[in-house]
């Protein structure tokens, strides 16, 4: 099985998340069921490296990368498709 693209990905510092799209059939048609993915970047020697594990100084970063994650997500739910 491939792995699925994000449809977004953005960074602050050491931190980005990407957005996640699943289309679902549900009672009304069909449905985007969008979900988050949050990670830390950090070098392991010459070897960069990636963690879902977050200290204390990276925490107001990942808040601020969720709010973010938040509003995009809030955005595209938003739009209204005239078709």
């Amino acid at each position: 099985m491939a792995k699925q693209k994000p449809s977004m990905v953005f960074r602050i510092g050491s931190v980005s998340g990407s957005i996640f799209e699943h289309e679902v059939d549900g009672e009304s048609g069909k449905r985007t069921i969008r979900s988050v993915s949050l990670q830390r970047r950090y070098k392991d020697g010459d070897e960069t490296k990636y963690s879902s594990s977050f200290g204390i100084a990276d925490i107001p970063v990942a808040i601020r990368v969720l709010q973010v994650a938040q509003q995009k997500i809030e955005d595209a739910e938003a739009e209204v498709s005239l078709e």
